[in-house]
């Protein structure tokens, strides 16, 4: 219940950024520097994670591959099938910007934190949770960029290059993570005695992306754009995304014969995707167009899933407990 609450609390701060920026947006040089800021709170961000995650953990998690190629499947093809093959319908419908976003959504790599955490609430397999949901986002720093490049901005963008998109996110992401790596010996055993550092350092880390990126969507006019009703429907759209993905989460593994906790594994970790991210990339990929409209759809969707994934794995907690008893 309190990790729920939690995540309530995170929701509602959302909320307000979002409500923040649309009254008392920034804009002007100070939206320069705020963005530097952002930078750089990211980068630190993805340094700590890189200290926190065992290289243990990294090479242990190859081991059992079959777990990790359906999660992979499921973030990296079946979602990206499922937003390419929606074009006709969804274009337009939401737009050609909210469509994107809506491809940017459906090409992120999987949680961390909530995969985790909804995975332990279940009773599932939690270090395989710990495993693939690593793996999908480091492998999503390199994967994210190719897809938007051959789906998003390659057709209509003359000047993109995917190898420089990897590049930057490599440099702001990924660099800080190995670097994280390589100093965890010395910088763990201090993190140890602040438990809470990573998830309030990356719930105010995205609170500040978020800002930044919905104040200039806000001063490029981006409720303008978004009436009620188109909304509705972005809201619509991210309802039946989950409920599709979920259903085959659920009943593909129990076909293919994988145990109880490595089901509840499969199902956490394969029907999210990521918030933490998914804005530093979109900030990296997106240069020059309406960042805060892209997001979204990521936004819309990453509250659904916690509360849905929540309350499944409330269900299971209690259905594990009255099993033991």
């Amino acid at each position: 219940m309190l990790k729920l609450l939690a995540l309530d609390r995170f929701t509602i701060l959302l909320f307000v950024m979002v409500i923040l920026a649309s009254i008392v947006p920034i804009a002007g040089q100070a939206a320069h520097y705020f963005s530097l800021l952002t930078t750089t709170a990211i980068a630190i961000l993805f340094f700590l994670h890189g200290a926190k995650l065992s290289p243990d953990a990294v090479r242990a998690g190859i081991l059992h591959w079959k777990l990790h190629s359906i999660i992979f499947l499921f973030t990296f093809a079946f979602f990206p099938v499922l937003g390419v093959l929606s074009r006709p319908i969804l274009e337009p419908l939401l737009g050609q910007t909210l469509y994107w976003g809506f491809l940017f959504l459906c090409f992120l790599p999987s949680t961390v934190q909530s995969s985790i955490a909804f995975t332990s609430m279940a009773n599932g397999n939690v270090a395989g949770a710990v495993y693939s949901a690593s793996f999908s986002n480091l492998v999503g720093m390199f994967v994210t960029p190719i897809l938007v490049g051959i789906f998003i901005l390659g057709p209509h963008t003359q000047q993109y290059d995917s190898s420089t998109a990897i590049l930057k996110i490599a440099l702001f992401l990924f660099l800080p993570f190995i670097l994280g790596q390589c100093l965890r010996p010395w910088i763990y055993p201090k993190m140890q005695a602040y438990p809470n550092l990573i998830k309030n350092f990356d719930q105010w880390s995205i609170l500040l992306v978020v800002y930044g990126a919905f104040s200039s969507a806000v001063v490029g006019g981006l409720w303008k754009l978004v009436d009620g009703t188109t909304f509705l429907l972005l809201l619509l759209v991210c309802v039946l995304l989950l409920a599709m993905v979920m259903l085959l989460a659920y009943g593909l593994p129990k076909y293919l014969g994988f145990d109880s906790a490595d089901q509840k594994t499969i199902f956490f970790c394969a029907s999210k995707k990521t918030l933490a991210s998914g804005i530093p990339m979109a900030q990296i990929l997106f240069i020059g167009l309406p960042v805060g409209m892209l997001l979204l759809p990521i936004m819309i969707f990453h509250q659904i899933q916690l509360m849905v994934c929540g309350i499944l794995a409330n269900a299971w907690s209690k259905q594990s407990s009255s099993l033991v008893e």
